[in-house]
């Protein structure tokens, strides 16, 4: 999916488990990224808010962001059925429990010609922490990358190119992130919107290859910036 729906969910799923916003607002919140949400679990499809309220009576403790591609699992810790799955549709949520996690992998889910919204397939997850990077260390990372690639674009700009501004792509954190978190979640989601939007046309294949390299690197710590930060609410509370 091009959606970034998962990374919504992870972003109000956890202003939820922290207090700050109610699971109806932040059910809301999802769907008015994505359109209507049920999730299947087995045989049964439910609501994602009767999912959800049945999920905190089984100890739902957090919500953890996946952004994988092929070569780079992040946020991904297995088993390989829900790597694959995470991996083909680029992005994932865990659901962390009491002694257990859940993979939660989202697609298009279109019924007829005017439904359009998210169906959430569960997939079992390990219960293992994978390795994140920490928000100052995807920070660091993402201002190096951009610095590099910035210099490598403007010496093979082509035609279409352009970057949006933070109204373009309405991605904020929920309530409750860090303000540190809130900054580096919007550079990284205006940055993953460049990052799809940059055309190729008008180049040659040595412009190509050199600015492929560039936007490869920035690809690498836009996905590690966005998962450090949709992780920091969470790290907080275990620091505080």
């Amino acid at each position: 999916m091009d959606s970034p729906i998962s990374a919504v969910l992870v972003s109000w799923g956890n202003a939820w488990l922290g207090g700050h916003v109610g699971l109806d607002e932040a059910v809301d919140r999802v769907e008015r990224a994505g359109g209507p949400q049920v999730v299947a679990d087995g045989p049964m499809e439910s609501t994602l808010r009767a999912f959800l309220a049945g999920l905190r009576s089984e100890g739902l403790d957090s919500f953890r962001l996946a952004l994988p591609v092929p070569g780079d699992p992040l946020g991904l810790a297995g088993p390989p059925a829900f790597n694959i799955s995470a991996i083909d549709a680029g992005q994932a949520v865990i659901a962390v429990l009491r002694g257990r996690r859940l993979g939660l992998v989202p697609e298009s889910d279109r019924r007829g010609s005017s439904y359009s919204g998210v169906r959430w397939t569960v997939v079992e997850s390990a219960d293992s922490e994978p390795y994140v990077p920490s928000l100052a260390e995807a920070e660091h990372a993402l201002t190096s990358a951009m610095r590099t690639a910035t210099d490598v674009l403007h010496g093979v700009a082509g035609p279409g190119a352009g970057t949006p501004t933070l109204e373009d792509v309405g991605e904020d954190l929920a309530p409750g992130y860090p303000g540190r978190a809130h900054r580096v979640g919007a550079l990284a989601a205006r940055l993953a919107m460049a990052l799809r939007l940059a055309g190729e046309r008008g180049l040659t294949s040595g412009q190509l290859a050199v600015r492929s390299e560039a936007l490869r690197e920035l690809d690498r710590a836009v996905r590690r910036a966005r998962v450090a930060a949709h992780h920091a609410i969470v790290e907080g509370q275990r620091q505080g």
